[in-house]
């Protein structure tokens, strides 16, 4: 498995918002990561970015120990995108991925500005403080900043949350052919159960810290006797049991 999450906690003063929870991806797939708020998604992700640190449990990328890898190792393969980390207010769309762009390493930059700028059709408020943009054209510049280095691992934090439904359509197929076309591995937070039977391989739900079932869309849905992917996230998040 190209990532391994094992064991992995995380408690907040007597609050413990990951509890002991163990996934794996493979290469090139992506794994959409469900539960309602709460439940410890973004702190997993924060986790495997390195953000946060865990009580106990280890990630593992590679077969490395994520807390082996160096900063610049982490910053060459690694990248993320969420509507709720913004991006420096004050700096032009251009300015913001000039100095992601540097952060990250890139070489060629200039030429990767460009490339990644044409794909997400930003060009047009390239000049333009980030502070001043609509929701949707500073989620398309979010997403070029956490593709500016072609990472092989993307973590995308309800990417699409806020969007009407034209730009995250636009966002969606922008993801699924950029996965198409390139060696990415995607772990997807998501509350659009449409987005994520659209872009998932295999999906993992999660309730109070905790895993409580993981398959394929048409498993999950299948073995909670449901009609689609909403009904059974409704379902498993109003349990009352811990399933797995």
């Amino acid at each position: 498995m190209f990532i391994q999450i094992k064991n992995l906690t995380k408690k907040f003063n007597n609050t413990l918002a990951v509890n002991n929870i163990n996934f794996n991806i493979g290469k090139n797939k992506t794994v959409g990561l469900l539960g309602p708020n709460g439940c410890g998604k973004t702190t997993s992700i924060g986790m495997m970015l390195g953000l946060i640190k865990p009580n106990s449990g280890e990630i593992i990328i590679d077969n490395k120990n994520l807390e082996t890898l160096s900063r610049d190792d982490i910053l060459a393969r690694i990248n993320f995108a969420s509507p709720y980390i913004e991006l420096p207010k004050k700096l032009t769309v251009r300015q913001n991925l000039e100095v992601y762009g540097r952060l990250y390493g890139v070489k060629k930059l200039k030429d990767r500005i460009e490339e990644i700028s044409e794909d997400l059709d930003i060009k047009s408020f390239f000049n333009r403080k980030t502070g001043e943009l609509s929701s949707g054209q500073k989620n398309r510049v979010s997403l070029a900043k956490s593709l500016i280095n072609k990472p092989e691992i993307l973590l995308l934090d309800e990417p699409t949350a806020s969007l009407d439904p034209d730009i995250g359509d636009f966002v969606r197929g922008y993801i699924q052919k950029y996965r198409s076309k390139n060696q990415v591995t995607v772990l997807l937070a998501s509350h659009n159960m449409n987005e994520v039977e659209r872009l998932c391989d295999s999906i993992i739900m999660m309730k109070n810290g905790k895993i409580i079932d993981r398959g394929t869309c048409e498993e999950i849905i299948k073995k909670h006797g449901r009609n689609n992917l909403e009904e059974t996230f409704l379902k498993l998040a109003r349990s009352k049991d811990e399933l797995q």
